[in-house]
């Protein structure tokens, strides 16, 4: 090796095992404030936030989605998404949560913000880490969450009676275990919910079309997702 070469390569191995020390005893130190009410700089959050959508797209983009214009799909999804997902991301004529004020990045208003169908199936799936997203695919067969981003790509259109209306129709909360994604696990909606063909609602416990409310200290007068709701 050339002394020129050598000094070069040798130069650059020191700058990065520094720039690796100086990064670990940075970590070490607890300087960086990870508070949800404390914001990442700027640079580090177009960093994370670049990261997580590439990570996303180069996935999503991967996916085949099935027939996400059928009613049945569609009406089915709206229960699930009232009974697990309103909390975070609200619904038509809905205030905001208590989850969605607090929570860090800021969970999106889905009934104001329209997603990709494979973006969706994907993060209700898989979840995202550091998010307070779950993975609901741990818990839920994959045509129940092609019914939920099916619903969701309807959901920005609705108003407040036309979504409470789909929400009574859906035959409330019910899925298959995402361990059995032959669709042929029981559900949360009764027994006929076992028996249904994953896109369509059953005649199980349906869901009071408003969800319970009480008012907070600000005044304002909250709507509240049924237990378990998360994002």
């Amino acid at each position: 090796m050339k002394p020129v070469v050598k000094h070069v390569a040798v130069t650059a191995a020191v700058l990065l095992l520094g720039g690796a020390a100086a990064a670990a005893l940075f970590a070490w130190s607890g300087a960086y404030n990870f508070a949800a009410d404390d914001p990442h700089t700027a640079a580090v959050g177009a960093f994370i936030e670049t990261m997580r959508e590439r990570s996303i797209e180069t996935r999503a983009d991967k996916l085949s989605p099935p027939d996400l214009g059928d009613e049945h799909r569609i009406v089915q999804g709206a229960g699930n998404y009232a009974a697990m997902c309103v909390g975070c991301h609200l619904a038509p004529g809905m205030g905001e949560s208590e989850l969605s004020k607090g929570l860090y990045p800021e969970p999106p208003n889905l009934s104001k913000e329209k997603v990709d169908a494979r973006h969706a199936f994907w993060v209700i799936k898989h979840g995202v880490k550091a998010s307070g997203m779950p993975a609901w695919g741990k818990s839920m067969g994959d045509e129940y969450v092609w019914n939920m981003a099916a619903f969701l790509q309807k959901l920005p259109g609705l108003d407040a009676e036309q979504y409470e209306a789909m929400v009574a129709r859906s035959g409330g909360h019910h899925h298959d275990h995402g361990d059995d994604h032959d669709g042929d696990g029981d559900g949360h909606g009764g027994a006929e919910a076992a028996a249904a063909a994953p896109g369509t609602p059953t005649a199980g416990d349906a869901p009071s079309a408003a969800a319970p409310a009480h008012v907070h200290a600000d005044g304002k007068r909250h709507l509240h997702s049924p237990a378990g709701a998360g994002k």
